[in-house]
């Protein structure tokens, strides 16, 4: 049976309604490499690309009657996506408590707060499974609404119907031959394909692996632990099957990490994943040749990551 919706969207004071595209920009570090597509998503509210889904996910949970006013919102995350939800929950009139590990940084931890959202951490070593285990808890304790958003639709529903269409508005002729992203919960590169496939577009999905030798990482079970967001095993939206002549790069964190300095170097305020992107677009653009038409993301801001080696390069301190 299907919930009642409960009210219209609050609207008082609520900019996320009004928000514009964020800007598409051809870029090129090396003079002589490739021109990348480069979609500028630290420019959202809260400074990352997940302010789409965060949006996206408590709208449509309030118009099925899910949330109410003064309702609870719980997630759990490593960092941008309890941010973007703890911004939009704080617009939306909502409670919002985020679960994570142990670890995270302190500027994460200090953000959400600031929005006025709950952070729960649960042990280093349990990292984010464990994260989302005590999420479920809390859920079904307070009858809160949980996004879930490694499994739930619409995550890569928000950049099929909003993100892709604004990428297709933007790109010359409409027309995208690959796109490039790490793979965290999966909805950004399953979104963007569909995307533009279902638009015609011949479009190559290819996804980012940042490889370390130095270990796991329990914080958010990486493939490297120096670019935080890009997990391994835990997206059930991620499947290669729905994404028809898929690429895994893998980039080396080293790589990742320079080439996001070089970013902000250059005037771009990102995050290490913006490097991986970016670096992994390169290698996607000299894969298919000349006069591709390459789209990546830069998903994050640079300011959630002062406390790391992004800024302080391991050897200054």
């Amino acid at each position: 049976m299907t919930a009642r919706p409960c009210r219209p969207l609050p609207a008082d004071g609520r900019f996320l309604q009004s928000i514009g595209p964020t800007p598409l920009v051809p870029l090129r570090l090396d003079a002589e490499g490739p021109t990348i597509w480069c979609k500028l998503e630290f420019l959202n509210p809260s400074g990352s690309t997940k302010d789409r889904i965060a949006r996206y996910m408590l709208e449509k949970a309030w118009r099925l009657g899910e949330l109410c006013p003064g309702g609870e919102v719980v997630e759990a995350s490593s960092g941008s996506t309890s941010i973007a939800l703890a911004l939009a929950s704080a617009q939306m009139g909502l409670k919002f408590t985020a679960v994570m590990p142990e670890g995270v940084t302190g500027e994460r931890v200090l953000t959400i707060r600031a929005y006025g959202g709950n952070v729960e951490l649960v042990p280093r070593d349990a990292g984010i499974r464990g994260a989302i285990a005590r999420a479920e808890e809390i859920a079904r304790e307070r009858k809160a609404f949980a996004p879930r958003q490694f499994e739930n639709p619409d995550n890569a529903e928000a950049h099929r119907v909003w993100t892709g269409q604004e990428i297709l508005s933007q790109v010359p002729g409409g027309l995208v031959h690959a796109v490039v992203s790490g793979v965290g919960t999966g909805g950004t590169v399953v979104g963007l394909y569909q995307a533009f496939a279902e638009a015609g577009c011949p479009v190559a999905p290819f996804v980012a692996r940042p490889i370390s030798g130095l270990g796991s990482d329990m914080e958010c079970c990486s493939f490297s632990s120096r670019v935080p967001g890009v997990v391994d095993g835990l997206s059930r939206l991620y499947r290669e099957a729905d994404l028809p002549g898929l690429v895994e790069l893998n980039i080396s964190d080293e790589l990742a990490m320079s080439t996001a300095r070089a970013l902000i170097r250059r005037g771009f305020p990102v995050g290490p994943s913006s490097g991986l992107n970016y670096a992994a677009a390169v290698e996607a653009a000299k894969r298919l040749g000349p006069g591709a038409q390459v789209v990546t993301l830069f998903p994050d801001r640079m300011e959630r990551y002062f406390s790391t080696e992004l800024i302080q390069p391991r050897g200054t301190t």
